[in-house]
Formats: structure tokens, C-alpha cells, sequence
């Protein structure tokens, strides 16, 4: 803080000079005593200098509306939202949420330290409060093949931008506990700096908690149960309630939550498509999900704003007090989370305000960023049975990233596997897309419920490869060419052609569309989806797209096939 900026929030808060704005005629939450206090709000410079009786250059009658503080979303990859960090900041602050902690590992996997630099420099774009966390795993295990790799002295110089607060979800549990000396450095470079460390605990027992906890790993977004909450709070973690649009935690995980416990607790979306994000929000859905299933309105607000404050150093987010930045929200329902409006800064958000965005200047190898292997044909396709052997199978659980393991029995006299939709047995391709070198890991999956076609995507997590499933490979033939040819993206097709394609040009990843002109290319998709007899109430997509993430149990995909994630390496088809 300068000396002027100093002397004039003095001058503001002693009453020599007047605010230059003064909320009147609200009802403020103190996330701190937990109660409401009736008093106006002075701003100076964006930031909270009294509260009181003031006078302001201009003043907002707040005509009884509850005010409360901004919401922060405690961990997200922004490029979940296919879309740019100023196009995402139009989709979540009118939803309430003014800060996010993103973790940019997907473009990272794809683009290296050149996607970092991107997304700081868009966020930037904003007045949003996008704060980073450096991604820790890239690729996400050795095992892995992404598009860039990141060593420890690759992220090192990071360290040295304010909006960087650490290195982000540790998901290499075998690199932690073997004490890995690539991971090992990035803790110790994390440390040195000052910075905090995210963790990735999926499915992990105890003893990965105590080696995570010795390691100085502070935060889980992978609880899935208020058992495996309560074992994390006391070993010293904070634990974040994910509603994303695949994992769905908070109801179950809620239980846990107490007025003893409660300030070791904050919400975060994770992962959350557009649609989503645009229909229901992002954590102020959580709010108002959390409030429904009983818990605490002020409880419930403080995990929404201030506890994530707490846990990342944020010394000026997440309260309504001097001091804090003037980041506040205006409600007409406080358990229905009804926001009139948002403020950031002292200043009400109004999109018409931001004028043109400058044009998104990408590295030109980000937005050619496809390569697949020339000649992919149906014979790449084939998995070759036995009839004597049982079939490995993913079975997918709809709104969670955990899958099970099941073995399935061939269908009689074939010799290559087919699709059997009246069964929900559907191929599974995953290829490589970064060097275009034909890799193709190919598995079989349960529980998707298409009837006929083929769903791909360029969104894999985390190493980003083309994946695809289907029912025949005429359709999955169809959707993997359209990919290839757009630069990624989404898209759905049947009878062997695309009914509709999303272009995501950035890495695969992000569209350079503006904000509303996605949102409607991604309701078409929906729509084409259904042709395909898809019915189900979850994100085929994104669940799709979790099937090649290797450090989430129990059985995922790789470009080598299937993957045992508790055994930690490559499985055949057949038992």
C-alpha cells in the first residue's frame, strides 16, 4: 500500500474526509460474531474504512437488502468452464462469486508454462479476483503422456507473482510418499517461498493423510464422506465441499460440519461446465444447498466466503470490516441466495461497464494444438476376446469422479468386441492428440446409456487426449475426424455423421467465442445429445472426461490402455 492510499482511508475513517462511497439502510452479516448489525459501510479505494455513521462523494441506499460478502470459490480450473477467464468472470460474478483460487494445471498439460502465462494474463482482464495456484502435476503421474511437462524449476519463477498463493492439488501420491525427488523439490520450493500447497486425496487411507500432512499439504477437495472429513479436520487439513458438474459432495459430505468444527470448512465448484455455471451458479448453489439441508445460514456464508480467506492467507477477503476489500453482495433472500447484486472493489458489476475485450492473443502452438495420427480407421479400433476370460469393465457412478471395477462376460462366438447397448456396454478409445503418433489405449465402459452413436471430447483429464465412446466405430470414426479437424472441442454423432460440434481452438480446451455464443453452441449440443437416447441426469462429458485421470480410483483409461488405479499400473481387457 502506498503512503497516499494510506493517509486517505486515515483521513476517511477519522471523518476528516468523506468516503467516496457509503452503503446506508442495510442489514450487514458479521461472519465473525455470526450476527446482523445495522450500519452504514464506508469505501475508500475499494476497500472497507469504517463502519458506522458516514458521509460518501455517493451514497447506496441498500433499501433494506442484507448484505453479506462476496463469495470465493476455494479451487477451480477455469478451463472447465471452456471458456476464457473474462468470459468465465461474466458467468460467476453475477452469481455472486467476486474471487476464485484457479489451479490452470489443463491448459498447463497441454501447453506448459505458455498456458500459465495466458491464463494470468487474461485474468488480468477481469475484475474478478482470480488468484493461482501452480500445477503440481504435470503430467499427472510419470505414467502419463501429456502435452508439456513441468519440473520444479519451471514453476519456481511463478512464485514471484502476487496473484500465485502456492502449488496447487498434489495428486502424485506415490511421488509424495516415495519422497520422489522432482516432487519433493516442488513441496520445498512451495515452503520457501511461503506459499500454501493444495492436496489430491482420493481415495486415500489415513497413512496417506499423515504423509500428505508431514509433506505440509493443507487442503482435500476429494472428500467424499463425512468420515473421511472428520479424519482429515483432525490431522489438521481443511476440507472443501466440491458441487461441481461430475462430482457432487456437499449432501453427503455436509454431516460432518459443526459449530465446532465449521471454520475448517469452504466450498469450491472444481470442475463446472458452462451450462451449469450459467443455470445455477457456482458456490452460491452451494450456499443455498447447504442451507437446505439444514445447516446454519451464518455458518453456511462464512464456508462460502470467508473460511476459503482464512485457509489461503487472503487477510483482506471474506468480511464485511474495516480493512477488508469492499467485495460485497446484496441479497433479498438470504436462504435462497437471491443476489440483486455484486460488488467488487466498490464498484457494482455491471457487464455493459467492461466495454471490448482486447482480442486473446494465444501462442500460435496453442491453437494448434490436435495432432492425431494420420489414418485412424476402424482395424485401430478392435479389442480382440476370448471367450473363456471375463472382460475388465468401467462402471461409471453418475455425480462422482470414482469408478468401480467389474468384470462382465463376452457376448458369445465374437471374436472382437462390439458395443452392446440393451446392456450399456459401450468402446472406449483414448488417443493421443499431442504428437500425433498413433496411440490408442481402448477399454469398454458401463453406464452411460447411449443407444446409438458416439460422444468425444478433447477434454481428458489431465494429460488432455482425444476420448471417445460409442456404439459402433462408424459414429466414434466420425466424431474423432470432426475433432481433429475444429482444433478440439465436443461433439456428438450418429449414423456416421457429427449432428453438433463445440470448437474449443485453445488447446483444445477453451473456445475464443465470447460467453453467450458458447452457452448457445453447448445447449444445441445438448439437444443432439439426446438423439443418441442419452437420458440420464448427469454430464456425460465431463464424466467422459474423468475416465482418463489416473490418480482417482478405482479403474480409468490411458493411451495404454486400462488403468488399475489402487494397483498403480496397466491391466488387460480380460482377467
Amino acid at each position: 500500500m502506498d503512503k497516499k492510499r494510506l493517509i486517505d482511508r486515515l483521513d476517511t475513517a477519522s471523518h476528516r474526509k468523506k468516503a467516496d462511497t457509503v452503503v446506508k439502510n442495510g442489514k450487514v452479516m458479521d461472519v465473525f460474531n455470526q450476527k446482523w448489525i445495522e450500519t452504514d459501510i464506508a469505501i475508500t479505494n475499494g476497500v472497507i474504512v469504517g463502519l458506522g455513521d458516514y458521509e460518501g462523494k455517493e451514497t447506496i441506499d441498500a433499501k433494506g437488502q442484507m448484505i453479506v460478502p462476496g463469495f470465493i470459490d476455494g479451487h477451480v480450473h477455469i478451463e472447465s468452464s471452456m471458456v476464457t477467464p473474462p468470459q468465465f468472470a461474466k458467468a460467476v460474478i453475477p452469481h455472486g462469486v467476486t474471487t476464485v483460487i484457479t489451479d490452470p494445471h489443463e491448459i498447463a498439460n497441454v501447453s506448459g508454462v505458455k498456458g500459465i502465462h495466458f491464463m494470468l494474463e487474461q485474468a488480468r482482464l477481469t475484475p474478478l479476483n482470480i488468484y493461482f495456484m501452480l500445477p503440481s502435476s504435470v503430467p499427472a503421474t510419470a505414467l502419463e503422456k501429456s502435452g508439456a511437462v513441468l519440473h520444479a524449476k519451471d514453476l519456481q519463477p511463478f512464485y514471484r507473482y502476487k496473484e500465485v498463493l502456492g502449488l496447487a492439488e498434489v495428486m502424485d501420491y506415490v511421488s509424495v510418499e516415495t519422497a520422489d525427488e522432482e516432487m519433493t523439490q516442488k513441496l520445498i520450493d512451495a515452503h520457501t517461498a511461503g506459499k500454501w500447497i493444495d492436496g489430491h486425496l482420493a481415495g486415500l487411507s489415513a497413512k496417506f493423510v499423515n504423509v500428505y500432512r508431514a509433506a505440509g499439504v493443507l487442503t482435500d477437495h476429494e472428500v467424499t464422506t463425512p468420515e473421511e472429513a472428520l479424519d482429515r479436520i483432525s490431522r489438521g487439513m481443511y476440507v472443501m465441499l466440491r458441487e461441481g458438474s461430475a462430482a457432487k459432495n456437499v449432501s453427503k459430505v455436509l454431516p460432518a460440519v459443526n459449530e465446532k468444527n465449521g471454520r475448517r470448512f469452504f466450498f469450491c465448484t472444481d470442475d463446472k461446465h458452462l451450462l451449469e455455471l450459467m443455470e445455477e451458479g457456482s458456490i452460491n448453489y452451494q450456499v443455498k444447498l447447504a442451507i437446505q439441508k439444514g445447516l446454519d445460514p451464518f455458518l453456511a456464508y462464512q464456508m462460502g466466503s470467508f473460511n476459503a480467506a482464512e485457509c489461503y492467507g487472503l487477510t483482506t477477503k471474506g468480511a464485511i470490516a474495516p480493512g477488508y476489500d469492499a467485495d460485497l453482495l446484496f441479497l433479498s433472500d438470504l436462504n435462497h441466495v437471491k443476489i440483486n447484486e455484486t460488488m467488487i472493489a466498490g464498484v457494482i458489476y455491471r457487464e455493459e461497464d467492461e466495454g471490448v475485450l482486447p482480442s486473446i492473443q494465444a501462442d500460435s502452438k496453442m491453437l494448434q494444438s490436435v495432432h492425431l495420427a494420420p489414418n485412424l480407421n476402424a482395424e485401430d479400433l478392435q479389442i480382440p476376446i476370448c471367450q473363456n476370460k471375463d472382460l475388465h469393465v468401467i462402471e461409471i457412478i453418475p455425480n462422482q469422479l470414482v469408478t468401480k471395477l467389474i468384470l462382465e462376460q463376452p457376448v458369445k462366438d465374437q471374436k472382437f468386441f462390439k458395443a452392446d447397448p440393451k446392456n450399456d456396454l459401450l468402446k472406449i478409445a483414448v488417443i493421443e492428440r499431442h504428437r500425433g503418433i498413433k496411440e490408442i489405449g481402448l477399454g469398454i465402459v458401463k453406464g452411460f446409456g447411449i443407444k446409438n452413436g458416439a460422444i468425444a471430447t478433447t477434454i481428458s483429464h489431465d494429460s488432455h487426449h482425444l476420448i471417445v465412446i460409442g456404439t459402433n466405430d462408424d459414429d466414434i470414426l466420425a466424431a474423432v475426424d470432426r475433432l481433429g479437424k475444429i482444433g478440439g472441442g465436443l461433439t456428438v454423432s450418429k449414423g456416421g455423421r457429427v449432428l453438433h460440434a463445440v470448437a474449443l481452438p485453445i488447446a483444445g480446451l477453451l473456445s475464443d467465442k465470447p460467453l453467450q455464443e458458447v452457452n448457445e453452441s453447448l445447449v444445441t449440443l445438448e439437444e443432439a445429445l439426446k438423439q443418441t437416447g442419452f437420458s440420464e441426469t448427469f454430464n456425460p462429458f465431463l464424466t467422459l472426461s474423468f475416465l482418463a485421470l489416473p490418480v482417482i480410483p478405482e479403474i480409468k483409461m490411458t493411451t495404454n490402455g486400462l488403468f488399475d488405479v489402487r494397483a498403480f499400473k496397466h491391466i488387460p481387457i480380460q482377467k
